[in-house]
Formats: structure tokens, C-alpha cells, sequence
């Protein structure tokens, strides 16, 4: 994997991509016919979201819709489980019961999560460590052997109002720093490349398309984005304007 360098305290993303972060399949249709979708997220709240069914029939509806449009692209289903046997044991099924290359698991982050993501990697199972929100997480999962780590972009910030309280801060294990998601996501991709460790960074937990931005600009390889804010990604009022400036210049020279 190349690496690209941090000039001037920004990172650059090379080749940033964009995933969905959805379980419904008409968003995650919508998304992917028009082709700039290179990943699928999902997790238990989305898909709670959805029409009652078995998990497995679930994400394979959106497999169908994968390879109807992208073949290949990454998917990522989370276990729902804390007890380290049952994640092995889910991620282990699905792994099979997909049979589909290009699929992560996604296990939180956690001491005891730590084992569970070494085996998974170990035995060849792609892991996609969630719910990471600080510096110290994502890099303990990553050496640990996750693919991807993911950074709850939205939640890290909100941390800060919450922090005062916590016992940890008391033990410094963190300051206010650690509440900037953009110095959080740029100094995991700094600490990554720096040690050449292998695994992505997926930023999470999008609240506006200012955050898909700032997201990128901090380094991140990876923004998955809730569907709701794709129209307005794709929009801006200066583009309206130039292009009914265009037509209506046209439409009168046709008529005249």
C-alpha cells in the first residue's frame, strides 16, 4: 500500500473513497447505480431500521444489488455480540455463509475485543474495528490485525461535552484534543504511515456534508456517508445558475 506524506499538518488521502452507510435497499440501489459508491457499511441500528427478516436474508438482498452494480466492492457486517466466543463464531458463519471476498466483519473495539480481532485476522477473515474514538484504539486494533479501523467522526466531538465526568479523564487518559475528530483521524494516518501498518481508516458517524470534507482533508482513506446527504453533495447553487444561464442563452439563439 503507498502512503502518502502529512505537509504542512495535513495529510493527504490518496485515492479517498466513499462508502454507504445504510441497510436499506433502496438508498443503497439508488447509491450504487450511479457508481461513485466503492463500499457498503452496515450495522445492528440500521438494520433494525428494516422490514423484519433473518439477518442472512437481509445482507444478501444487498449482495444481489453488489453484484448487480459493482461487483467486488466492500461490504461490512457487524457482529452482535460482546462475548469473544460468539463474535468468532458469527463472524466465522457469515464469512461462510456470504462466501463473498471483499467482506469485512465488524467488531468493536474493546481489551477483550483485541483477541478476538488477532484470531479473526489470523485466520484469514478481513476485520473492520468499530466504534474506535480515540488515537490509542485505532492503532491497538490495527496492530492487532484489523483491515480497517473506524472513527465515529460525530461521536468523537460530542465526547468533549461529555468528558468532565468520565474517570478516565481523571487518569489523563485523554484531553481536549482528543475531542478535534479531524487531529484524532489525522494523527491515526500519521501514526499508520509512519509505521507502515497496513490497515485503512474509515471515518464514521457523518453528521453534514462539511464533515464528508474535513473527513477527507484529515486523511481519511475512507468516509462512509449516511444516503441522506448525497443530493446535497452533488449540489450547489452557482451550478444551477450557470447551467440555466447556459440553457437559456441557448434557447434564445435557437429562436432567434
Amino acid at each position: 500500500m503507498r502512503h502518502d506524506s502529512v505537509e504542512s499538518g495535513v495529510i493527504s488521502s490518496n485515492h479517498m473513497k466513499i462508502f454507504i452507510d445504510s441497510a436499506n435497499l433502496v438508498e443503497i440501489e439508488e447509491a450504487l447505480s450511479r457508481g461513485f459508491v466503492q463500499g457498503v457499511t452496515t450495522n445492528p441500528s440500521l438494520l433494525s431500521k428494516e422490514p423484519k427478516t433473518s439477518f442472512e436474508t437481509h445482507v444478501g438482498k444487498i449482495l444481489d444489488l453488489i453484484n448487480r452494480y459493482q461487483p467486488g466492492i466492500h461490504l461490512s457486517v457487524e457482529v452482535f455480540s460482546r462475548d469473544p466466543e460468539e463474535i468468532l463464531k458469527q463472524a466465522e458463519h457469515f464469512k461462510k455463509h456470504f462466501n463473498y471476498p471483499n467482506l469485512s466483519i465488524k467488531v468493536q473495539i474493546g481489551w477483550n475485543e483485541l483477541v478476538t480481532i488477532k484470531k479473526l485476522s489470523d485466520n484469514g477473515i478481513s476485520v473492520n474495528c468499530t466504534a474506535c474514538m480515540s488515537i490509542t484504539q485505532a492503532i491497538m486494533a490495527a496492530r492487532a490485525g484489523a483491515k480497517y479501523v473506524s472513527l465515529f467522526w460525530g461521536r468523537i466531538r460530542d465526547g468533549g461535552a461529555e468528558s468532565e465526568s468520565v474517570p478516565l479523564r481523571e487518569r489523563k487518559a485523554f484531553d481536549y484534543k482528543d475531542f478535534d475528530p479531524a487531529f484524532v483521524t489525522k494523527s491515526v494516518r500519521a501514526l499508520l504511515d509512519v509505521g507502515s501498518i497496513p490497515s485503512e481508516i474509515i471515518v464514521g458517524s457523518i453528521r453534514s456534508v462539511m464533515d464528508v470534507r474535513d473527513a477527507a482533508l484529515a486523511g481519511a482513506h475512507i468516509v462512509t456517508v449516511p444516503p441522506k446527504f448525497f443530493q446535497d453533495m452533488v449540489s450547489h447553487f452557482k451550478t444551477d445558475q450557470v447551467v440555466n444561464q447556459f440553457l437559456t442563452d441557448f434557447s434564445g439563439w435557437l429562436a432567434s
